[in-house]
């Protein structure tokens, strides 16, 4: 059952990011303001796998993926024990890595290093003691607090101009808002490549201070 379904997520990446298929958990968040498709939002404290690749948001999708479910089905370990399979979760999140990017030119959300972030978020039944650790060096486990984000939805495809528009949109609403961001904008996904692109579901989210 493990190979074929690492068979499944690694042969359809092809096609774009696997999600929401095989998601038993979503992060846990109350909504704090909801404005049409904009919202504030405010999640509860949660422990997520990362890696940083380089390369086009696509290119850099498939390659920090694949790094990272590797770790989920089962390239890890426990002390005394074995590796295991942890559950896949939604949404997969990627922010761009660099010290600033360019506000002057929103054609995309690349970051000007090329450098990206994906996140999985690890199941709420773990803990920092009890969660696998990755055999991979270039997974880092981190415990993020509770944070306040200000949240776009949209459907469709998430490629670069799209995303870029979306994070315009919502920059523009929380300056109208008088809402300071205080990080990067973090793309999430969280439908498999065969959802209808009216059907899915994506978010631009910026941290920010209420």
């Amino acid at each position: 059952m493990r190979t074929l379904l690492k068979a499944l997520v690694f042969g359809f990446f092809g096609l774009g990011l696997v999600g929401g298929a095989m998601a038993t958990e979503e992060p846990k968040y109350d909504v704090q303001k909801q404005d049409g498709d904009f919202e504030l939002r405010q999640y509860a404290p949660m422990i997520v796998a990362e890696v940083t690749v380089r390369g086009s948001m696509d290119n850099a999708s498939g390659k920090a993926f694949r790094v990272l479910a590797d770790y989920i089905f089962g390239n890890n370990r426990v002390p005394g024990g074995t590796n295991t399979e942890i559950a896949m979760t939604t949404p997969v999140t990627m922010t761009p890595q660099a010290e600033k990017i360019a506000m002057t030119s929103p054609v995309t959300m690349q970051a000007n290093d090329g450098a990206w972030q994906m996140n999985f978020m690890m199941p709420s039944q773990y803990s920092m003691e009890t969660l696998p650790q990755p055999n991979n060096p270039n997974i880092t486990i981190r415990e993020l607090p509770s944070q306040h984000y200000a949240v776009i939805r949209f459907s469709g495809f998430a490629g670069e101009g799209k995303v870029a528009e979306k994070t315009a949109a919502l920059r523009d609403w929380m300056t109208a808002n008088e809402i300071k961001p205080s990080g990067e904008p973090e793309l999430a996904r969280y439908d498999p490549p065969w959802t209808l692109p009216f059907l899915r579901r994506n978010e631009v989210k910026i941290a920010y201070q209420p």
